[in-house]
């Protein structure tokens, strides 16, 4: 069956810091994507259906790009989503030392908001702010 969707006018950017293990690298983006899921429900797709009828889970209705950067590219990032008015999640160090989101929400709202210790990012917006945001960024490889 042909695509028949629109074209996207917004981009979905997921940034994680390089250097974290594999295990945080999974934890962060996953936490950010729904992050994004969250701060666009207009952007969730209709739920899968297979042959037998069996009825799956909706998912967001388009792409997400995940890129890698080190700290200074991820506070670059953050900076030019702010100045751009993108949708942001933030994902902080001190996050995976807590239990339950309360406790993230603390930690995060403790962290100095001009130098957060990000060790993730999500954006989302119009496509050419998003690129500005990740100029200079390469894909999570």
């Amino acid at each position: 069956m042909p695509d028949v969707s629109p074209p996207f006018d917004t981009k979905v950017a997921i940034i994680v810091r390089q250097d974290l293990a594999v295990w945080q690298k999974l934890n962060v983006a996953a936490f950010l994507a729904t992050g994004i899921a969250a701060a666009a429900p207009e952007a969730i797709g209709e739920p899968y259906v297979d042959a037998a009828g069996r009825v799956y889970g909706r998912m967001l209705g388009q792409p997400m790009l995940v890129f890698a950067a080190d700290t200074a590219g991820l506070q670059a990032a953050h900076r030019q989503a702010l100045e751009r008015g993108l949708s942001i999640i933030p994902y902080v160090a001190a996050m995976f030392e807590t239990g339950h989101d309360a406790a993230n929400r603390a930690v995060f709202a403790a962290g100095d908001p001009e130098n957060l210790d990000l060790v993730g990012l999500a954006v989302r917006g119009a496509k050419k702010a998003v690129d500005k945001a990740t100029k200079g960024l390469t894909l999570h490889g």
